[in-house]
Order: structure tokens, then C-alpha cells, then sequence
């Protein structure tokens, strides 16, 4: 860890990328942790119509022109998963595999998770189910392994277990073509339950059924209280006042994951008041 950021942005929807912008103006340091895949949600829509400015755009040039300006201002993102969160008081330890960041605010804009948390999930976790295969991986050296991606990035994952563990069993939800070390095992099919006693032992698919010893669920976003632990949530989003600030003193959300409507201008309205309230949290 070199430096201690004023702030730590996690998500480049359009509420991360507001946030960041605002940071850049009020000239505090910062590190935007995302992908240059500028918000993948916002580029499948066919026709926006509600985003003051920008007359019956569609959702790739919107993303185009988030991407151009983010260009123009000097932002850089940081390609890396943030993995945990942790308030240590005066800061924040931000956790990449083995790596770690620290920041003295933190703005959440990671989106919202839509999937539903299969059959036992929640029962298991920490108790064979995980949502980081990196960080977890030397625990299952020679054991058998199954990982759930919702996305390409999970590949990378995988072919790290795969070093460890005996064998390697990956479910994409995702089409595509696949980078996978050799022996890494394709399952096509949909999960549905995870079953145990003290621990995992069995995934239970549609269509068939695997033996493991540990399961990971690499999703899109992570459940806000599994990112940030002590975090308040309110029917599953982070609960925020008005000035997007959080429970824990130096947090701040913005976007889909504080709650609906689920609009790109109300996310992005979101970033520049998240990112407002953390300069003005620095400069107390």
C-alpha cells in the first residue's frame, strides 16, 4: 500500500463515474476501481429518452460519451475487484486478493445484484461458499472445486484454483468462448441448490448434480453487507440519507444499489451528491 486516497470509488456505472468527475473537480485525490467496459448495462439499451441533454440517445452512445469525457478529465480506472471493505475508523482497507488500498471515504456505486441467492446460499457461507475463488483458493489445495461466473472475469479465477485444487468445475451463466487452463471442466447447465452438512458437498444443478468441496459465486455485485460488513441495508439496498451518506461514518452510495428507480440520471444525480458529501466529510 503506498498512499492513502482522500477517496476510493468502487463502480463505473454512471454513478462511479460522476462521483469520480466530482473528485477530479474538487481536486481530491482519488482511485476508481471498475472496468473500461463502461457500464455494460447502459450500453445494451436500445433507446434512452429520460437523460436531460441527450435527445432519443441509445445506451452505446451514452456509454461512448461517458467514456470520452472520463478520457478528457485524465481518469484512470483501476481494472482490479474489490473483494471486502473494512472501516478502521479514520479509514478504509480495501481488499484485492492479496492486495490492499486505503482510503479515508469510500462511495459505493456497484450496482445491484438481480439474481436471487440460490437454495442455501446464505446457509453456507463461509462454510464452503465464497465469493472470491483467489482469496480463498490455498484453503481448498487438492480439493474439489465449483465456480458459478456471471461474467468472462471469472475465468481468470478459475485457471488461479485450478493451480490448487485437484479439480475444477466451472458454470458460466454467460455465453462466450472460454480462456480456461486445460482440465477445468464445463458444466452448461443452471444451478439451483447447494447442499451440505457442517460444510458444502453437493451442488445440485437442473440437470445433474456435482460432489465438491467448496463453491464459489462470482456475481456481478456483490450483496452490499457481504462487500462492506456493518453496513445497514434497507430491502436489500444500502440504506442512505439525502446526502448519500451511509451508517458508517465515511461511506457514501450512489445508483442502483441505494434503491429505485433504477434510472441512469437519477444514479449519476447520485455520484455527484455522494462525491459533494465526501469533500465535504475530507475537509472537516
Amino acid at each position: 500500500m503506498d498512499k492513502r486516497y482522500d477517496i476510493a470509488i468502487v463502480g463505473t456505472g454512471p454513478g462511479g463515474l460522476s462521483a469520480a468527475l466530482n473528485a477530479k473537480i474538487r481536486n481530491k485525490s482519488f482511485i476508481l476501481f471498475g472496468n473500461n467496459n463502461l457500464s455494460s448495462k447502459v450500453q445494451k439499451a436500445p433507446k434512452i429518452n429520460n437523460y436531460l441533454g441527450f435527445s432519443s440517445v441509445s445506451g452505446k452512445e451514452l456509454g461512448e460519451s461517458y467514456g470520452n469525457h472520463i478520457k478528457e478529465m485524465g481518469i484512470e480506472i483501476t481494472e482490479e475487484r474489490i473483494n471486502n471493505i473494512y472501516a478502521m475508523g479514520e479509514y478504509f482497507t480495501l481488499m484485492v486478493n492479496e492486495k490492499a488500498y486505503e482510503a479515508t471515504t469510500v462511495i459505493l456505486a456497484t450496482g445491484v445484484e438481480f439474481s436471487k441467492p440460490l437454495v442455501g446460499e446464505i446457509k453456507y457461507l463461509g462454510r464452503g461458499v465464497g465469493y472470491c475463488a483467489t482469496c480463498d483458493a490455498p484453503l481448498y489445495k487438492g480439493k474439489i472445486v465449483t465456480i458459478i461466473s456471471s461474467n468472462a472475469e471469472g475465468e481468470e479465477e478459475a485457471n488461479y484454483v485450478s493451480e490448487l485444487a485437484s479439480k475444477v468445475y466451472y458454470i458460466p451463466l454467460y455465453k462466450g468462448e472460454y480462456n480456461l487452463n486445460e482440465g477445468i471442466l464445463i458444466v452448461n447447465d443452471k444451478p439451483i441448490e447447494v447442499l451440505g452438512e457442517s460444510k458444502v458437498n453437493k451442488l445440485i444443478l437442473k440437470n445433474s448434480e456435482i460432489e465438491t468441496d467448496g463453491i464459489f459465486i462470482l456475481k456481478d455485485a456483490i450483496p452490499p453487507s457481504q462487500l462492506v460488513p456493518g453496513l445497514k441495508e434497507d430491502d436489500g439496498h444500502i440504506k442512505v440519507d439525502r446526502l448519500m451518506a451511509t451508517n458508517l461514518n465515511g461511506c457514501f452510495a450512489a445508483g442502483d444499489c441505494v434503491g429505485k428507480p433504477y434510472q441512469y440520471i437519477k444514479a449519476a444525480g447520485e455520484g455527484n451528491i455522494a462525491a459533494l458529501s465526501a469533500v465535504k466529510y475530507l475537509n472537516k
